[in-house]
């Protein structure tokens, strides 16, 4: 009696192990993330480091408006209009950039204190190093999304790419919606 194994190579089987596999990633990332945020809280407690208040809130936009962008991007290719999809992907990518001058570039170079000045350093640098890795990583995650997507690699039906890349951009999204407070609003000023 012969097995019927053609299920398990059709794209919508593969997909779904895909998607599985995806999330188990974005939950396992989730510990890495969530065990900074609670190393935060206890080598700092009620204190926060003293950062560039408006800096923040500008590179918080610039992150939440490239989630919107990219949002519209996975829309526009679910829909077949390639043309608003690599728009999407390219302004995206480009929020993403500005993110990380905002943060490596600046509030690095403008912190007054350094990676190695106790707890207030270590948790910051840590924090805001292991984001803007993941962030650099999904900037060049978009960018082959969008070579891809410019060779005509994506479809109405077959995107799983621009999904997993959206996915991946809205949990880095998420993080920072929960390490912005905790770097820069929560707590007085450590002094």
């Amino acid at each position: 009696m012969a097995v019927d194994t053609s299920h398990v190579h059709s794209y919508e089987y593969k997909m779904a192990n895909a998607r599985l596999g995806l999330w188990l990633f974005i939950l396992s990332d989730s510990f890495v993330f969530l065990g900074l945020l609670v190393t935060r809280f206890y080598l700092l407690g009620g204190l926060r480091p003293d950062l560039d208040q408006t800096l923040g809130l500008i590179v918080t936009s610039v992150l939440l408006v490239s989630s919107f962008f990219m949002n519209r991007a996975e829309t526009a290719i679910a829909h077949g209009d390639q043309k608003r999809f690599l728009n999407g992907v390219l302004i995206t990518m480009v929020l993403g950039l500005g993110f990380l001058i905002g943060v490596v570039g600046f509030e690095w170079r403008n912190a007054p204190f350094g990676p190695g000045d106790g707890a207030q350093g270590s948790s910051f640098y840590m924090m805001t190093g292991m984001h803007a890795f993941h962030v650099l990583t999904g900037v060049l995650f978009l960018a082959v999304v969008y070579r891809n997507g410019r060779n005509g690699r994506y479809s109405a039906e077959r995107h799983w790419a621009v999904e997993a890349c959206a996915n991946y951009w809205h949990f880095v999204d998420v993080v920072w919606i929960f390490f912005y407070p905790a770097l820069y609003l929560i707590g007085r000023v450590a002094g």
